[in-house]
């Protein structure tokens, strides 16, 4: 253990401002530093790449924040990656790690950078030597040396968001990412054979599901019309939907201890853990599927029977292809068709429903909704999210809940009450609300819509207090 925390130690860091809290125009700044940065990356060609075979998994892009063939070609999959596994391991107590010390937490987020590390070597080398990114001769650790770099460059950038920006990388290049591909699924106008639709509206076919809807009214085409006014019209459902159950929440009555008659209210969210657990499951779900169809197409020589060929990465592929069979990038067999989801609705209107995309849509809302509420425990356990935690913080503003005296235990038993339920209650109602609108359908998939909407609302309330406290430095002041 003292070995293991010597070698944390040496890892490079974001340096924290020296400032205690940093103000809105040097966040702001930051966090439109790394967005500008992220869409730069996400442009950089690598160089070397001869094949890019998984530019068919599109969605699995979306959900991992990454352009597939570009220099961040990992996105956050190692970071959610090594999240997911540690807060497992710490969770079933298999690593015995005391997030509710400082020392504790610190450890705790050294380990999570090692995985990470781990994890972007490890990914890099699979898509590469896998041919997910196949390379041109000769260049195949060039382009794991490339997959690497951006993967460090992602990692750096989320911590630097974190420390700097308003708030956690990882959303915002989610964020960033699937509001570039709603507005591309909404108005596209270029085909895939790079023809204008808008210079011969009538009978050139559009791919935005807007401009879709209009030719199907001038030209009189009713499934697609129906198809893409559902697609539009779900849409905007959800994001109602989600956008009044973001603002379900509890609020406790504070007062100033040192303040006699001003108070103010501490609010407890519904959705308590956020889009974490969401993020952590979507991208769980996306890892299985990307890793599958990396598998089956490198185990094809042994699938085929190809004598001769069955050898090396294909033979070691083959004893994986349990996780699924794929036809262009969509699984139809094994782990990743059952955990996945399918449009029922689009399914219906086209009249190719059948009886196991109901079963596959049973499994899925479950999958979602048991792993969420899981994540969701792990996640406010680990992060200082707590009842010790927030009693804490609580305190240390000076505040304590009104009619109580003034102590950590009476007020971390009143906060038990509220968050661990909380916790349990919105992991859920998250994961059934993120799995329905995977399978309703609509203009991109409904997890995708779902996390860009709770991310903004969350970056939302960040810069709506970050405001706040600007405003009123004097009162700051004399709470401390």
């Amino acid at each position: 253990m003292v070995n293991l925390k010597k070698i944390l130690s040496y890892i490079p860091e974001v340096k924290k401002p020296e400032e205690k809290k940093l103000g809105f125009n040097e966040k702001a700044k930051w966090t439109l530093i790394i967005l500008v940065a992220f869409f730069v990356l996400a442009n950089i060609p690598l160089f070397g790449l001869d094949i890019n075979a998984l530019a068919q998994f599109e969605f699995l892009a979306i959900v991992l924040a990454t352009d597939f063939g570009s220099l961040i070609s990992l996105g956050i999959g190692p970071i959610v990656t090594a999240s997911i596994i540690l807060q497992l391991l710490t969770g079933s107590k298999i690593i015995n790690i005391d997030t509710s010390t400082e020392e504790g937490r610190m450890f705790f987020q050294g380990l999570q950078k090692l995985l990470v590390f781990f994890f972007i070597v490890f990914e890099a080398c699979v898509f590469v030597l896998m041919q997910g990114l196949k390379a041109q001769p000769g260049f195949a650790g060039i382009l794991i040396f490339q997959l690497i770099v951006g993967g460090l460059m992602i990692f750096y950038m989320d911590e630097l968001s974190t420390k700097w920006g308003f708030g956690s990388g990882v959303s915002l290049f989610i964020a960033a990412g699937v509001s570039r591909s709603l507005i591309t699924r909404a108005f596209q106008f270029i085909d895939s054979q790079g023809r204008n639709c808008l210079l011969d509206f009538t009978n050139t076919p559009c791919t935005g599901r807007v401009l879709v809807f209009i030719q199907s009214v001038i030209n009189q085409y009713p499934i697609e019309l129906l198809s893409a006014g559902t697609a539009i019209v779900v849409t905007v459902l959800i994001f109602l939907v989600v956008v009044w159950a973001q603002s379900l929440k509890i609020e406790i009555p504070l007062s100033f201890g040192r303040i006699r008659g001003y108070g103010m209210k501490w609010p407890l969210s519904f959705f308590y853990a956020s889009v974490i657990p969401v993020i952590l499951t979507a991208a769980l779900v996306a890892n299985i599927q990307l890793f599958g169809g990396i598998i089956y197409n490198a185990a094809q020589p042994c699938l085929l029977g190809v004598a001769g060929e069955c050898v090396g990465s294909a033979k070691i592929a083959s004893y994986f292809t349990f996780l699924g069979r794929f036809i262009e990038g969509q699984p139809v067999s094994g782990l990743a068709f059952w955990i996945s989801s399918t449009n029922m609705v689009e399914l219906i209107i086209r009249g190719g429903f059948l009886p196991i995309y109901l079963l596959q849509g049973v499994i899925h809302v479950l999958f979602f909704m048991i792993l969420s509420t899981l994540f969701a425990i792990f996640w406010v356990k680990t992060s200082g999210m707590d009842s010790k935690s927030q009693a804490e913080k609580i305190l240390s503003s000076g505040l304590q809940v009104s009619g109580f005296r003034q102590d950590e235990r009476i007020l971390e038993s009143i906060l038990d009450r509220y968050i661990m339920p909380l916790t349990v209650m919105g992991g859920l109602a998250i994961g059934l609300l993120a799995a329905l609108t995977n399978l309703i359908g609509a203009l991109i998939s409904g997890t995708a819509i779902l996390l860009v909407i709770m991310i903004i609302y969350q970056f939302y309330q960040n810069i709506a207090q970050q405001h706040q406290m600007d405003m009123h430095p004097a009162i700051r002041k004399f709470v401390k």
